[in-house]
């Protein structure tokens, strides 16, 4: 038995180590103090921070795994450059973070797990449930624009949603928990113009909005206005951290236009249907916990925890 032990580990080779809380508790007590002040300063300037720093971490995890691949710039084949990004921010902030850690703890602090880090204490600072990150991660060795050209598209039908998410071994609890995260931060309006005016044949608007809804998003975004003009994705609850925005989806006042697909599958239906309606609460769904597994769970997409397969960067924006 002990033989055939060792043949298997030959060919199959030492297993790659799992992430766990508190990884950095001896070789950088601080990490995680660290990096949330800078989330917690640049938030004090920039309202929008939380909001950046959940989506950037979603982004990362989406492409090649949570290895931080979003971050770096390799010229016109960087990952971050791709159309599926568009818009997203905060590497600033993850850099600065970086370059405090590496002069209080050089080498020992992966990229990848301060964008996980950073997206917790978005969660925390929102009022959102405050739960431990689990680190270990490594950067990765690659970052290519057509690596991300299947991202989830705020324009593809939930079947598709559905296909992304499960191709990264999610499923579709997982996908209206973490749609669950527009629950704070803004959208153009660029992104809801088709919805707005082009949705039906001859023009006209997606029937599924609330008509109560209509008159605000048309005076919002104008056809001829100002398409990157923002507005809240959570109507009246856009910077607290809470289920009010599946309430809106259920309600017609979703406003992006993969938001309100979620009610076009049964299954996603009654997954965003089961947070409201019992007056059982020891029967109904917790959003807040329920969020904090499925985005641990993202945290766990394609990690590199061995240094075959990964590096520590000594920056964030290149590979050493």
């Amino acid at each position: 038995m002990k033989i055939m032990l060792m043949v298997m580990f030959i060919i199959i080779g030492k297993p790659e180590a799992r992430l766990k809380v508190g990884f950095y508790r001896k070789t950088c007590p601080d990490a995680e103090s660290i990096v949330g002040g800078f989330v917690r300063d640049a938030a004090e300037f920039n309202q929008q921070i939380p909001a950046i720093m959940l989506r950037l971490h979603f982004h990362d995890c989406f492409v090649q795994g949570c290895d931080g691949s979003i971050l770096i710039d390799n010229g016109p084949i960087s990952e971050k450059l791709a159309v599926g990004h568009q818009g997203v921010k905060g590497f600033d902030v993850i850099e600065d973070a970086k370059a405090q850690l590496e002069f209080v703890c050089p080498g020992v602090v992966s990229c990848a797990d301060i964008v996980a880090i950073a997206a917790r204490d978005a969660v925390a600072f929102t009022f959102g449930p405050i739960y431990e990150v689990e680190t270990g991660r490594r950067d990765g060795f690659v970052s290519n624009i057509s690596l991300a050209d299947n991202m989830p598209d705020f324009s593809d039908s939930i079947h598709l949603l559905k296909q992304k998410f499960f191709d990264k071994g999610l499923n579709e609890t997982d996908l209206v928990l973490l749609t669950g995260a527009h629950t704070i931060g803004t959208a153009a309006c660029f992104f809801l113009m088709d919805r707005l005016y082009n949705f039906l044949p001859g023009g006209g608007p997606d029937p599924s909005i609330n008509p109560d809804f209509l008159p605000e998003l048309f005076d919002t975004c104008p056809p001829d206005g100002d398409i990157n003009f923002r507005l809240p994705i959570d109507h009246e609850s856009g910077e607290d951290f809470d289920n009010h925005i599946l309430q809106n989806i259920r309600s017609g006042f979703a406003v992006l236009p993969s938001d309100a697909k979620l009610l076009d599958d049964p299954t996603t239906k009654r997954i965003v249907d089961s947070y409201f309606g019992s007056t059982n609460q020891s029967v109904t769904p917790a959003f807040e916990a329920d969020f904090v597994k499925s985005i641990l769970k993202m945290g766990r997409i394609g990690v590199k925890t061995s240094s075959k397969r990964g590096e520590i960067r000594r920056v964030c924006n290149r590979f050493n």
